[in-house]
């Protein structure tokens, strides 16, 4: 796990390297990225991946490794999403057990789940997250 820090006091979010990310023609609305199924299968037991697929840092990529992992437009958030459609504090996901859940905190635009608006909802791989302009594909071990 590397910690990638910004010039913006409390600005700190956890990434993980994956190697064989590969970038494909996207839309003219965004850029579509494909996870290589072998690099997703590196990530250590208990933790999962969010890929912002669309919205802006497309490619960036999150490492849920602990119980409670926020995200929002505070630079004190864990996934810090920098964008007006994003509330300072817009969503958590939650890990239980080897599981994870994704809650909606009371956000403006909402939170949704293949592209259903959530209060809470477990998480499967594979499952589309959006918050605001971003959407993050959910990658966990199989």
């Amino acid at each position: 796990m590397n910690r990638v820090e910004s010039n913006t006091p409390g600005d700190t979010t956890s990434t993980i390297s994956l190697s064989g990310i590969e970038a494909m023609d996207g839309e003219a609305t965004g850029q579509t990225l494909l996870p290589d199924r072998a690099a997703v299968e590196q990530l250590p037991p208990g933790t999962a991946l969010l890929v912002v697929m669309r919205g802006p840092n497309a490619g960036s990529r999150f490492l849920l490794d602990s119980d409670l992992t926020t995200a929002g437009r505070h630079p004190e958030s864990d996934i810090f999403l920098d964008d007006v459609t994003v509330s300072r504090r817009h969503a958590e996901f939650y890990r239980r057990g080897g599981y994870f859940t994704a809650r909606d905190v009371g956000s403006l635009n909402g939170t949704y789940v293949n592209r259903e608006r959530i209060e809470e909802h477990p998480l499967t791989g594979g499952d589309e997250v959006q918050i605001g302009k971003f959407r993050l594909v959910f990658l966990t071990r199989a």
